[in-house]
């Protein structure tokens, strides 16, 4: 009996430490949401973007596509999970991402996605979404400020890459 007792305890305790981890987590989420939100300044901090995705996309075990939407002074209005893959792809349709941007009436957008193999870096179908998801919001407006890969705690910006 003693020795179930242990081994319960030591179950217990890795429990409450995963626990304690999550909650340092979803703290963190919302302190930089309220940071993102709560700016009456341009959107013009990428070291707050890359943060917020880094840990809202980087322990996902299937890709996402999101997408920040923005306003005419690069203002956050919303962010969307808008795709849910499998774990190496996912289909984006432009159109629903035409849509969405006219709904919410934004000026820019930042699209994101994550890489669950943690290497973050862009493949040849990812600069070709990027390609054309550019082209359709150009047709309403809508421009593409950055698309951000995440692959855990690494990185990749397609505007730093003058993929954009």
């Amino acid at each position: 009996m003693a020795k179930a007792n242990s081994e319960d305890r030591a179950t217990y305790v890795v429990t409450k430490a995963v626990d304690t981890e999550n909650e340092v987590i979803r703290e963190a989420l919302e302190i930089l949401a309220r940071r993102l939100v709560k700016s009456t300044q341009s959107f013009c901090s990428p070291a707050d973007t890359r943060n917020y995705l880094t840990l809202t996309l980087a322990d996902r075990p299937h890709e996402m596509f999101c997408v920040i939407w923005l306003d005419a002074q690069n203002r956050l209005i919303a962010f969307d999970e808008m795709f849910r893959g499998t774990l190496t792809q996912t289909s984006v349709y432009p159109r629903e991402v035409v849509k969405e941007a006219l709904k919410h009436n934004a000026a820019a957008v930042i699209l994101c996605h994550n890489h669950p193999s943690g290497v973050p870096t862009p493949s040849r179908a990812d600069e070709l979404l990027t390609t054309e998801l550019k082209a359709a919001l150009a047709y309403v407006d809508v421009r593409i400020l950055d698309h951000i890969i995440v692959a855990g705690m690494e990185t990749v910006s397609f505007a730093e890459r003058g993929l954009i």
